[in-house]
C-alpha cells in the first residue's frame, strides 16, 4: 500500500488529519523525517495559525518539500493551502513556497461581516476536477480563515463567496490546495479525501 506522510513541522491539526486520511482508506504517516518525505507516495502540508509562523517553522523542511511536490501529489489543506501560494500579505509581505501561482490577502473589512470567516459554506467547482469527482457543485464544507488565495482562473477548482468571491481551492499540476477543512467537512470531505488517495 502506498504512503501518504503528513508533514509535521509544528502548526496544524495533525491527528484529526490522519483520522481523516485513514478513514478515506490511506495508509498515512506523521513525520518530520526528510527521507520519509522524500520517499513518500503522496503528501499533505496540514496547518492552523500565521502564514509567517507556518513559513518560519517549515524553514529547515522546506527544500525537501518543495522538491518532493514535483515529484508525488501535495495536498495543502488551510494554511497549508495558502503556503503552496508566491507569498502572503499576513504580518507583512512573506513568501510562500511558490508551488502554485497567486497570493494571498486579508479579507476587507465590512460592516457586518465577521473575521474570521468561520463555518459552513458552498464551493462552486470547475467542472473536471478529479479532486471533487463525486462532489457536487454548491456542496458545503467547513471553513476557518482570515486570510484568502487569490489566484488566477486557470489554478483555481473551486470558488466560494464571503465578503469578495475568492478560490476556496487550487491546483497546479500535481499540487492541490483547499482552503476548507476536509477532515471537518463529514461526507463531501472524506470523498475528496478519498480522491486524493486516488490520485496517488
Amino acid at each position: 500500500m502506498k504512503t501518504i506522510v503528513i508533514i509535521d513541522y509544528g502548526l496544524g491539526n495533525l491527528r484529526s488529519v490522519l483520522r481523516g486520511l485513514e478513514k478515506a482508506g490511506a495508509r498515512a504517516v506523521v513525520s518530520a523525517d526528510r527521507s520519509e518525505i522524500a520517499a513518500a507516495d503522496g503528501l499533505v502540508l496540514p496547518g492552523v495559525g500565521a502564514f509567517r509562523d507556518g513559513m518560519g517553522m517549515l524553514g529547515p523542511l522546506e527544500e525537501t518539500v518543495r522538491t518532493a511536490a514535483r515529484e508525488v501529489p501535495i495536498l495543502g489543506i488551510c494554511l497549508g493551502m495558502q503556503m503552496l501560494m508566491e507569498s502572503s500579505d499576513e504580518g507583512g509581505l512573506q513568501a510562500g513556497l511558490g508551488l502554485v501561482p497567486g497570493n494571498v490577502r486579508r479579507f476587507p473589512r465590512v460592516p457586518g461581516m465577521k473575521v474570521p470567516h468561520m463555518g459552513w459554506n458552498t464551493l462552486s467547482i470547475r467542472e473536471g476536477e478529479p479532486l471533487f469527482d463525486g462532489i457536487s457543485d454548491g456542496t458545503y464544507v467547513y471553513f476557518v480563515h482570515s486570510y484568502y488565495a487569490e489566484a488566477a482562473p486557470e489554478y483555481t477548482m473551486t470558488t466560494t463567496g464571503y465578503i469578495c468571491p475568492f478560490a476556496s481551492s487550487v491546483r497546479n499540476g500535481e499540487v492541490f490546495g483547499v482552503q476548507f477543512h476536509p477532515e471537518k467537512s463529514g461526507a463531501a470531505g472524506l470523498r475528496l479525501l478519498k480522491n486524493y488517495i486516488g490520485l496517488i
